[in-house]
């Protein structure tokens, strides 16, 4: 390869919103910006399994957009299978993964023990992905940097990180080739005038864009959320019900405590117990009371008046197992969050075990169900649905809040798209399934004029 070539190769999130992962060549060196895991149904799991394109030992350079598992969840595999150079990231993003990739490796341990209990494993011994060890090696690896500030890179190129709104530490990349071009990676990209997290950064040149696409067919529907919880924790509060909510540990958890709280203190709700059944979402609705980076300014008003924003009454955190197989035996009214937010793994599938064939349960999504999950084909209304090889009947309520979603909807996109001075080269859309970024790609050329180009898997591009 020409020294000087830069070519980009996407061997993650094409044509699907999982497992981010875009392989940057500059000068001559490999960078590798986000190393996210699969997610979803098996036959993208699957991927996980399979060694990286690359040798992992030949990358000089590893960056995360944010901390979610499908950005940075693979990211012990790689260092496992060799990878020794530095991840950068924020500041925000390397307190998240502190938590989130242990957590990771402890669930995959403890559900490779539950399958071989049980034996359920399709091939022999279950094997975790990766162990919690690996990912604590991992994370020695990580080199962190407040928003805005500028680092170097191996091959000449520079890179910054900008706010981009959709978790704690979520930040765009914005990399300056040594030519002074620049390529701007959204990752998720987040929504403005939302509670908690300052807006994402505007931005107005790049001369190529890796634009996530997620809700690019679709806007959110611009319902109230705090009505609908009102209305839902209303009922359960009336009738004795439990509410199930799943939920990621990261981001959203810390929402929807924020809203029961704000209802709560607005006396349109009473005092409900309420769980969060997760270790991770618990030390991480910490972390997001010590970051002021990413606080807005009514979150940082609130806790300089001593008040903490994320904590409605009558909370419990639960970290230890047996607590949480206690919550099962519980009456309502109750709400349980608990993660995974797509019911593909993790404790909220044992409480969707016990909970679902009750019709008194009420099952509220309150994000994004790719295809193939568990919580996609409960929310497409499945009669039945299996669990850990049992078949569990769906009587329960299902229920939906879709305006709490982290990523901007279709309008959003565009109208942060707006604000470039003059557009991309190229606009690659990614982190979509087919039809959102077909029809995001039309309304891009159509009412921007913009050139843009959705990657296929393993599919390599020139930059320039």
């Amino acid at each position: 390869m020409d020294r000087k070539a830069n070519e980009l190769t996407f061997y993650g999130a094409a044509q699907t919103v999982t497992g981010s992962r875009h392989l940057l060549r500059t000068g001559g060196r490999t960078i590798l910006i986000d190393c996210g895991m699969f997610q979803g149904p098996r036959e993208l799991r699957d991927l996980n399994w399979e060694r990286f394109p690359v040798d992992p030992a030949s990358l000089d350079a590893v960056i995360l957009t944010h901390a979610h598992l499908d950005h940075c969840g693979w990211l012990p595999r790689l260092v496992a299978e060799g990878y020794t150079g530095p991840v950068y990231c924020t500041r925000g993003t390397a307190a998240v993964a502190r938590i989130s990739l242990p957590d990771s490796g402890r669930l995959q341990e403890e559900e490779a023990r539950y399958y071989n209990r049980k034996g359920l494993s399709r091939h022999g011994t279950a094997l975790p992905l990766y162990t919690e060890r690996q990912a604590f090696e991992s994370l020695k690896h990580l080199k962190s940097f407040r928003y805005y500030e500028f680092a170097d890179l191996p091959g000449g190129a520079t890179f910054r990180f900008l706010p981009a709104g959709h978790i704690l530490g979520s930040a765009f990349v914005e990399l300056y080739f040594e030519s002074g071009e620049r390529i701007l990676f959204s990752g998720d990209l987040g929504r403005r005038n939302r509670p908690i997290l300052i807006d994402p950064a505007t931005v107005d040149w790049a001369e190529y864009l890796v634009l996530e696409s997620t809700y690019g067919d679709r806007n959110h529907p611009s319902e109230d959320p705090e009505a609908v919880l009102e209305r839902i924790l209303g009922d359960a509060l009336a009738k004795g019900r439990c509410v199930l909510i799943p939920s990621f540990a990261i981001g959203r958890t810390q929402e929807v405590l924020y809203h029961i709280r704000k209802l709560q203190a607005d006396g349109r709700i009473g005092r409900i117990p309420v769980f969060v059944d997760s270790p991770m979402a618990t030390s991480a609705s910490l972390l997001y009371l010590e970051s002021p980076d990413d606080q807005d300014d009514e979150m940082r008003l609130q806790l300089s008046e001593h008040e903490n924003p994320l904590r409605p009454d009558h909370l419990e955190f639960v970290r230890d197992v047996n607590q949480s197989k206690a919550i099962n035996a519980m009456q309502g009214p109750m709400v349980v969050i608990s993660g995974s937010g797509m019911c593909n793994g993790g404790r909220v599938t044992h409480h969707l075990l016990h909970r679902l064939p009750d019709p008194s349960t009420i099952v509220l999504f309150t994000g994004y169900q790719a295809e193939g999950t568990l919580g996609r084909e409960i929310l497409d209304g499945a009669p039945e649905v299996v669990i850990h090889k049992r078949p569990v009947p769906v009587r329960a309520q299902i229920e939906q809040l879709s305006s709490l979603s982290a990523h901007a909807d279709q309008s959003e996109i565009l109208e942060w798209l707006s604000n470039f001075k003059e557009p991309p080269r190229t606009t690659f859309l990614v982190h979509g399934e087919p039809q959102p970024q077909e029809v995001l790609q039309s309304r891009i050329e159509a009412e921007l004029g913009w050139k843009v180009h959705i990657p296929k898997h393993g599919e390599t591009v020139p930059l320039g």
